[in-house]
């Protein structure tokens, strides 16, 4: 008998790229429909994969957990979005107006 995980939470490779697949169709509907749209790329912690944080004119936002940052740098790319680096540039004002507005609703 082999050893047993008490503490695993391994997924087969299918869960794993049904939710890429996932993010990847809702980062593209997102673009989709807004305008203005600007990507910014965070970078993996210890507890978190790297994620892409779609701003768009307006403020508005989302943000979805990808495989890795050139992951994230290509989609971009190939998108034809500007890509920054949210821990060096920060997140722009528009989306802290979005937030307040929709905050106090």
């Amino acid at each position: 008998m082999g050893a047993v995980g008490w503490f695993s939470r391994r997924r087969k490779n299918g869960g794993a790229a049904q939710a890429d697949a996932a993010a990847v169709a809702h980062l593209e509907s997102f673009l989709a429909t807004r305008r203005g749209v600007e990507a910014f790329i965070e970078l993996p912690t210890t507890m978190t994969r790297a994620t892409v944080l779609l701003i768009a004119h307006d403020g508005e936002w989302t943000r979805r957990s990808v495989e890795s940052v050139e992951w994230a740098r290509k989609f971009a790319a190939s998108h034809h979005l500007p890509a920054y680096d949210a821990g060096v540039v920060g997140y722009p004002q528009r989306m802290r107006d979005y937030n307040a507005r929709h905050r106090s609703r």
